[in-house]
């Protein structure tokens, strides 16, 4: 016995989808990247006594578009884009500015910190000592 499944047809709204709208706008077809432009991926890591952080800064003037700061053992990158597009005419302006902060580690010398730029990639290095464990007495008084 074969059956058969109803088919459904999808009706159509007298209002189309508004993605399908602004589709047909080359200013509203590329405002996914415009987005994507207003995050900074960042990774860290502890490599050969140096803590490292990297962050994802593609299109940028390190000289002018980065400040990097260090204050109560927080390291914090700062970073502004600025982009303009022309084409068939028309140009588009994308921008943003965007802010990470990350926890030093204990032993992090804030005095040493370099930092280069190679290819849309800042670093940041840290050098960090091994933090001796040290032993402290505490003594007692009596209230006699």
């Amino acid at each position: 016995m074969m059956t058969t499944l109803p088919v459904r047809r999808r009706t159509r709204s007298l209002f189309p989808e508004l993605f399908d709208v602004f589709a047909g706008f080359p200013s509203f077809g590329g405002i996914q990247p415009v987005f994507e432009t207003r995050m900074m991926r960042l990774e860290d890591e502890m490599n050969e006594g140096k803590y490292e952080v990297r962050a994802e800064l593609p299109g940028i003037d390190p000289a002018k578009d980065v400040d990097i700061a260090v204050r109560d053992g927080l390291l914090t990158i700062k970073a502004e884009r600025t982009e303009k597009k022309e084409f068939n005419g028309r140009s588009e302006f994308a921008y943003g500015s965007f802010e990470r902060t990350v926890t030093l580690p204990t032993g992090a010398n804030e005095d040493d910190i370099k930092a280069t730029y190679n290819k849309g990639v800042l670093t940041v290095s840290v050098p960090v000592a091994r933090a001796k464990p040290t032993e402290k007495h505490v003594r007692i008084q009596s209230a006699n």
